[in-house]
This record gives C-alpha cells, sequence and structure tokens, in this order.
C-alpha cells in the first residue's frame, strides 16, 4: 500500500542559491542588511537575489534610495570573487538608470569600480568594463573619468586583454576622448590603437577607428596620426567588411587631412578613390565622411583637378533624402569646383 511522502528537497521553483526576499517595501531592507553581513553565503545570496530584483525599473529607484550604493561600494574590495563579480553585476544594472549614474558620481563608486582593473577574475574585469562602459557612453560620466585620471590605465590594459573585454575597453576609451583627447595623446594612445587596426575582430577594429577620430580632432593629435604613418592604414580600412569601420577611417582621414601634412599624407596614400567609391554608399555615416573627406582633399590643387572628373557623381547626392548627406555634397562640389 502507497503512503503519502514529504519529499526532503526544496520546491523545483525556489533557487537555493538567492536569499528569501521579503514582501514589499521590507525586501531591500532586508537585503541591504545581509550585504552587510560576516557569512559569506548570507552575502553572495543577498547579491544573487538583488541582481534579479534589479532588473525591474522601479526596485532598481528604490535599490538607490535604501542606501544599497554604499553597502556595493564596500563590497567591491571582498575578498571573495563571486561577491566582486555579483556587485559588478548589480552596479552595471543600474547604471542603466539616470539615478543610478548620479549617484555613482555622487558616491564616487567609479573609484573602487576601477581598482578592479587588476582582478585576477575575469569574469569580474569583464562586468566592471561593462559598468564603465556604459557610465562613459554620457558626458558626464566620460568627464568624470577623464577627471579621475582612468584614461592612461585604460591605455594600458589595451593590449593585455582579451578580445571582448579589449573592445569594451577600447569603447569606454572613445567615449572619453570625446570629451577631451589629450589624456590619451599624452599616454601614448596612439600607437597602441595603431596595433588594433589589424585585429582579426570587427568589433576591436570599429572601437580603436572611432577612438581614432576623437583623438584626430585636436592639432597635436592630427600630426601624431601622420608621424605614427596611420593614413595607409587607414585608406586600407576604407574597404573594410564593417560599415563602422569604413565610416570611422573615413572620419579619421577627415580630421587629419585638415592639416597640410595630413592632406599629402592621405593623398600620397591612394585615399581619393576609395573615397569616391563610398560616395554612393546608402550608410549615412560612411557617405557623410567620405564627402567630408573628399573636401578637404580637394584643398590641395592636383586632387581638385582629379576630383573635378568626378562632380557629376557627386551632384547625384544633392539629391539624397537626408539633409546632412545632401549639405556634405553641396560643399565638396563647391570646394572643388571653385577657381582661383
Amino acid at each position: 500500500m502507497s503512503r503519502p511522502q514529504t519529499s526532503e528537497q526544496p520546491p523545483p521553483h525556489i533557487d537555493s542559491t538567492l536569499a528569501p526576499v521579503a514582501y514589499g517595501s521590507w525586501a531591500l531592507p532586508k537585503l541591504s542588511r545581509e550585504l552587510q553581513d560576516d557569512e559569506l553565503v548570507t552575502r553572495q545570496r543577498a547579491l544573487a537575489a538583488l541582481c534579479e530584483l534589479v532588473h525591474d525599473p522601479e526596485m532598481a529607484y528604490d535599490t538607490i534610495f535604501n542606501g544599497c550604493i554604499e553597502s556595493l561600494k564596500s563590497l567591491l574590495q571582498d575578498e571573495d570573487g563571486l561577491v566582486r563579480v555579483k556587485t559588478a553585476e548589480v552596479l552595471y544594472l543600474l547604471a542603466a538608470h539616470s539615478l543610478g549614474r548620479e549617484a555613482f558620481l555622487k558616491y564616487d563608486v567609479l573609484g573602487p569600480l576601477a581598482n578592479l582593473l587588476e582582478d585576477p577574475v575575469d569574469a569580474c574585469r569583464k562586468t566592471m568594463h561593462q559598468a564603465l562602459n556604459r557610465i562613459a557612453e554620457f558626458p558626464s560620466g566620460a568627464v568624470f573619468m577623464v577627471s579621475m585620471g582612468l584614461v592612461p590605465k585604460l591605455v594600458l590594459k589595451i593590449p593585455v586583454e582579451e578580445t571582448d573585454i579589449r573592445a569594451l575597453i577600447l569603447s569606454t576609451l572613445s567615449c572619453c576622448v570625446r570629451v577631451n583627447a589629450m589624456p590619451a595623446l599624452e599616454s601614448d594612445a596612439i600607437p597602441v590603437l595603431r596595433d588594433q587596426l589589424s585585429h582579426s575582430s570587427p568589433n576591436i577594429r570599429r572601437e580603436a577607428t572611432s577612438a581614432l577620430v576623437g583623438i584626430s580632432v585636436p592639432a597635436n593629435g592630427k600630426i601624431k596620426v601622420c608621424e605614427e604613418d596611420l593614413l595607409p592604414m587607414l585608406v586600407k580600412l576604407l574597404s573594410d567588411d564593417d560599415q563602422g569601420v569604413i565610416a570611422n577611417a573615413a572620419g579619421t582621414i577627415m580630421n587629419t587631412a585638415v592639416i597640410t601634412k595630413g592632406k599629402y599624407e592621405a593623398l600620397k596614400a591612394g585615399a581619393i578613390s576609395p573615397l569616391l567609391e563610398l560616395v554612393v554608399s546608402e550608410n549615412t555615416a560612411v557617405c557623410a565622411n567620405a564627402l567630408r573627406a573628399l573636401t578637404v582633399l580637394a584643398e590641395v590643387p592636383t586632387a581638385r583637378a582629379e576630383l573635378l572628373e568626378h562632380v557629376p557623381l557627386l551632384k547625384t547626392r544633392l539629391q539624397h533624402p537626408d539633409s546632412i548627406i545632401q549639405r556634405a555634397a553641396s560643399t565638396a562640389i563647391e570646394v572643388i569646383s571653385w577657381k582661383p
């Protein structure tokens, strides 16, 4: 005769790795206390539960208002690798919200977060870089990173990190150079970026060329691009398989060719022919940057004479539905058609 038995295993829908979450408004205060618990397992389970909760925007805001930021900040220095990984993950999720980014700057979370650059756990470094990158995408966050001297540390980490982490570092660096390119220039970032232009990963090439666009804005950056003989590599990248790489390469050529040395170096590298091919591209950034690059190159008499034959091609872009393309084409035609 069969008898009913109660299993000693927890119900299948209960995750034993998560801390039990209290009901309603008691949930976060309880987890906040558990984050500071002396017992490692309690901290781990509280962080795992918090990671699940903060996917909800309302809970993310409550997490910030309940004073969890200070607890998370201290947990970034925890001896346990899993605690550091989960802490960085929570911060990454909170950084998706404007209030979270403001709290990071207010409570100086970026300093302890950046200290994980040397963390021995790969997953911890990756999650940390994801959080930094998310913050750097906003100008106030990028300005703060530059002011705290993070750029030189990022440059040093580019050659030694794995491909996926390296792409994140390059993306963060690209955001930082848009607000201030000088720290990257002073850190000798251009030779480091040059080495990434031939990388097999399109993400690496795209982010490296994106950083070069920002670095080539100041005069010192333009000169350095020429000195490092980057223009032949950038011209080669105009035929890359990735549209982002092409747009960024054309943008860097455009910026560098503003100075006389940049113009002649780009012409010597054979930039005109591939740039003309890009004029008909349906990618707005690619087409616009190609037109602008041709415009600055046309300031050289020999280049202007060569480009005069292609004015009919440029005129086809005047009917483009995008006003950015129309203006770029109009300016290019005006410069190329100019007569002394």
